[in-house]
């Protein structure tokens, strides 16, 4: 269900609901105000239906955020990696979730080749993905490689995570903070959990393989 709304709505709608706020909870902005000290990150897509506090049950403060196209994490992304490091190095989260999901149209554009514009440059990273499980992906049925490929382009960022300085220094000193994947429905509002969670720097190579696995075997059921 789609309404027509205004910028000046968008206004009238946010003072009705800071109002709301402080007449059901007293002191809540006060409380906001006095320090940001989210347990969890959530590196999720662009794609606005899919809220990170909403989904997970958070109030703003408990999760920190970072989302972009097909909520991909590379080397070269100095954005991305910032606010990880900043989540990590001083926020100190404990949990980080790259979450996909499922439908998402950049995974789509990379399944499929299509070209979009300027995007296509990102997307490239969701098809270096595809190619990797290219013998996955095609003994796969056609109706449900656009899911798997969600599903392992969550798993294949959380390597990249994994592998990235910010993490590297992190466990090297001792700190605790585990990663996870999973992939998020826009039909029934659930999370899967991909059982892709790296605790620390050792065994990265056979967690990879394991969640790579059940993707394949979830299909097979």
């Amino acid at each position: 269900m789609t309404t027509s709304t205004s910028i000046d709505d968008l206004f009238v709608h946010n003072k009705a609901w800071a109002a709301q706020m402080e007449r059901d909870r007293p002191g809540f902005f006060t409380g906001l105000m006095a320090q940001q000290k989210p347990r969890y990150m959530w590196i999720g897509c662009s794609d606005s239906r899919v809220p990170a506090n909403q989904i997970t049950g958070l109030e703003p403060g408990e999760v920190f955020v970072h989302r972009n196209v097909a909520n991909v994490v590379v080397p070269s992304d100095l954005n991305c990696l910032s606010t990880i490091q900043y989540a990590v190095d001083h926020l100190k989260v404990e949990d980080l979730m790259v979450v996909g999901h499922y439908g998402c149209g950049g995974v789509l554009a990379a399944l499929e080749g299509m070209r979009l514009g300027l995007v296509d440059n990102w997307t490239r990273h969701v098809r270096d993905v595809r190619d990797k499980h290219y013998n996955l992906l095609k003994d796969t049925p056609v109706q449900h490689r656009h899911d798997v490929l969600c599903e392992l382009n969550a798993i294949e960022q959380v390597v990249n995570v994994a592998q990235s300085t910010v993490m590297r220094d992190a466990w090297a000193r001792g700190q605790k903070v585990s990663l996870h994947s999973w992939c998020y429905s826009l039909h029934n509002g659930l999370i899967t959990n991909l059982e892709m969670t790296v605790p620390g720097v050792g065994g990265l190579h056979e967690i990879h393989q394991r969640a790579v696995q059940l993707v394949a075997e979830r299909q097979r059921d």
